[in-house]
């Protein structure tokens, strides 16, 4: 008698699961990574202007206020003059003290105090609207301004 047996065909050996929770996990690294969330839709135009000294500012204090003209999808609806913006919907100067307060409450509690303005306002806006934003700012005691630029001289394009 003898003592080997021949091997049955046993088909496929079943496939190792052990690697799939690496690959998920992967996957959500790089959709995590690549991701880009953006903080406000823009209803405004915004050619920003140039300036030769820029400096990076920490964005977490900083309350946003976009001004110009509306976007060409919005024109229809809201005309071509120049329009403030804060957050996502279009604000009048008589309501900015609402929105910015409201913008402020939205903001971590240790840094309400601390809260900055920064303002993109598009290149052909009219000076006299960055006034009166200044103006409602100096009611509300929000001193500290932030004029948001592109890096560039105007000059030399």
């Amino acid at each position: 008698m003898s003592k080997f047996k021949k091997k049955k065909d046993g088909g496929l050996p079943a496939i190792s699961t052990a690697s799939l929770p690496d690959i998920v996990f992967m996957l959500l690294f790089f959709f995590m990574v690549v991701t880009v969330l953006r903080d406000d839709n823009l209803l405004v135009q915004n050619k920003l202007p140039k300036a030769d000294q820029v400096e990076k500012l920490k964005k977490d204090r900083s309350v946003y206020i976009y001004a110009g003209k509306p976007s060409s999808r919005y024109q229809d609806k809201y005309g071509s003059e120049a329009k403030i913006q804060i957050g996502d919907k279009y604000t009048d100067i008589t309501s900015i003290k609402f929105a910015l307060t409201e913008a402020r409450q939205k903001l971590r509690p240790e840094l309400q105090e601390y809260v900055m303005v920064a303002l993109k306002v598009d290149e052909k806006t009219n000076t006299g609207m960055v006034t009166d934003i200044k103006q409602e700012l100096r009611d509300l005691n929000m001193l500290k301004i932030i004029y948001i630029t592109t890096p560039g001289n105007e000059i030399n394009q």
